[in-house]
This record gives structure tokens, sequence and C-alpha cells, in this order.
């Protein structure tokens, strides 16, 4: 009898349960916006992140990247924008998102 490989996996960084529905929170108003069309989630060691797309063939619109080795730096949250500068920097996600969110607002009141 053979005995099953030995399978190491290396750990993944991903969203908490809470993170998640908080990024798709706004995701899902951005659709209703017209504004998002389309998103990608992407887990690697180092880091997670999840992009949204105007159109499927485009760059991102916005990525929100959470990087655990950055917590004690300056923070572990990044919001990048279309042409891949960082538009925001944080500990808490609440405090990214707020530069999208407020893009929302703007949006509603045209």
């Amino acid at each position: 009898m053979l005995p099953f490989p030995q399978v190491r996996t290396e750990p993944q960084v991903g969203f908490e349960r809470p993170e998640l529905m908080r990024i798709l929170d706004l995701y899902g108003r951005m659709v209703a916006a017209g504004e998002w069309r389309d998103y990608a989630m992407s887990f690697g060691k180092d880091a997670a992140s999840f992009a949204a797309f105007r159109r499927t063939a485009e760059r991102p619109t916005a990525r929100i990247e959470k990087r655990p080795a950055l917590r004690a730096k300056q923070g572990m949250w990044t919001l990048y924008g279309e042409a891949g500068q960082v538009l925001k920097r944080g500990h808490e996600l609440a405090g990214v998102l707020s530069v999208l969110e407020r893009k929302l607002l703007k949006i509603v009141e045209d």
C-alpha cells in the first residue's frame, strides 16, 4: 500500500467575512450607479486584492489590497487608482473605502 504524498500548501492571505461584506456592499452600490460592471479577486501568500472594472477588458478602475505584513507600518489596506497610483493607505478598511464612497455620493448628486 502506497501512502498519500504530503501536500504542503503555503499560507494564503484572504479577506475575513466582515471585510468582504463591506467591499461587496460598496461594489453593489457602484454597480447600481453604473460605475462598475465586473470584479476579480486575487489571493497570494503576501497579499489579497479586490479589483473592480468598468469593462471586463480594461484595467481595474479601483483595486483594494490587503497586506498584513504592513500592519505595523503604514497600514495593511491600500486603495489603488486606475493608473496604479496609491489613492489611500490606512489601518482601517472603512477609512480606505471612504475615498470611493465619496465618489459614489458625487455620482448620486449629479
